[in-house]
């Protein structure tokens, strides 16, 4: 029979000889990755990996570009010509079910949403009550977020709160401005540039409503919405096999940087963002910006997913998505 001790000692000796062994060769890194994302706050955790040269690793040439409208993004992946963008998580699982070769990497804000007036009294959508509202992008995140929301609290929109549709999250600020809306819901850094806007155009324009937290009162769990995350082509994803890994602990640390500097953040995202510095960096602390495994935060995706289903069904192609859709 074997002693302890000798069991120890060729457990030691075993631990040795591995570390001995020499490691399995990295990967060659790919020719080239195209990063797409949108003007909101994970582009600036993107801007930072790629200017970082944190992705050398993952292809020899990456690059990052920002897209302007859901349509745009919807279009790169359709048309087979992206490999990998920022998308709302919903966008990602109604790509997955309507059969296009879409998966979901991870999940890099846990919500970046907000209702901005320039009426100090106006702190709810009951406030709303009889009131305009702007939103952008009908019939995306927003549109269905604010909607669901409305109907937690006894509330139409459209009804109870009339709307005002917009182009963009800019073009929701210059309506609200102009007095065509008394409150208008935008993503960060979109909610911070319309504040500075404000100011230098004699008016206040005060964050109303955290969408998050308003999420978290009406549907109770944490204030957090899994709002977007990366998103990947299956081809991309089987060329790049383990670096896929690699890509996303990028991404992991260039958050957990960018939370902790956010002049120097700032700095760097500017070449992509059309925003001044000084805007994106007072956006940082609002943008709940944190990546994590798409397959970790998949009870919380499913439950968001299922909520917005409950509305619009074919908001996530029909159904919720079968564990096929996360890659990590």
């Amino acid at each position: 029979m074997t002693t302890r001790r000798e069991f120890l000692a060729a457990a030691a000796a075993a631990a040795l000889l591995g570390r001995a062994r020499p490691a399995a060769a990295a990967p060659a890194p790919l020719p080239e990755l195209v990063l797409h994302g949108p003007p909101a706050g994970p582009s600036i955790i993107a801007a930072q990996a790629v200017e970082s040269g944190a992705l050398a690793a993952v292809a020899e040439r990456v690059s990052f570009r920002v897209w302007k409208t859901p349509d745009e993004m919807r279009a790169g992946f359709a048309s087979g010509k992206w490999a990998a963008s920022i998308v709302p998580t919903y966008a990602a699982a109604n790509l997955y079910n309507r059969g296009l070769a879409v998966r979901l990497v991870n999940v890099m804000t846990e919500g970046l949403l907000y209702v901005i007036a320039t009426n100090p009294a106006l702190t709810s959508l009951a406030a709303l009550r009889g009131r305009a509202l702007v939103l952008p992008f009908k019939n995306d995140m927003p549109d269905h977020v604010l909607h669901k929301l409305a109907a937690a609290g006894g509330l139409t929109l459209g009804g109870d709160i009339a709307v005002e549709y917009a182009g963009t999250p800019v073009e929701a600020i210059q309506l609200l401005l102009a007095g065509r809306g008394d409150a208008a819901l935008v993503p960060e850094p979109a909610a911070t540039a319309a504040v500075v806007r404000g100011m230098r155009a004699g008016k206040k324009v005060h964050r109303a409503i955290d969408v998050q937290k308003a999420w978290a009162e009406a549907f109770g769990g944490p204030a957090a919405i899994p709002q977007a995350g990366l998103a990947v082509s299956q081809g991309f994803a089987s060329a790049a096999g383990e670096r896929l890994a690699v890509l996303h602990a990028a991404l992991v640390d260039a958050a957990v940087w960018v939370n902790a500097n956010p002049a120097s953040a700032a700095r760097v995202a500017v070449a992509y963002l059309d925003l001044p510095a000084p805007v994106l960096e007072r956006s940082i602390p609002f943008s709940n910006l944190r990546v994590t495994a798409a397959t970790e935060r998949k009870p919380a995706l499913d439950a968001f997913f299922g909520m917005l289903a409950e509305r619009s069904p074919a908001i996530v192609g029909g159904k919720l998505p079968d564990a096929g859709l996360y890659a990590l």
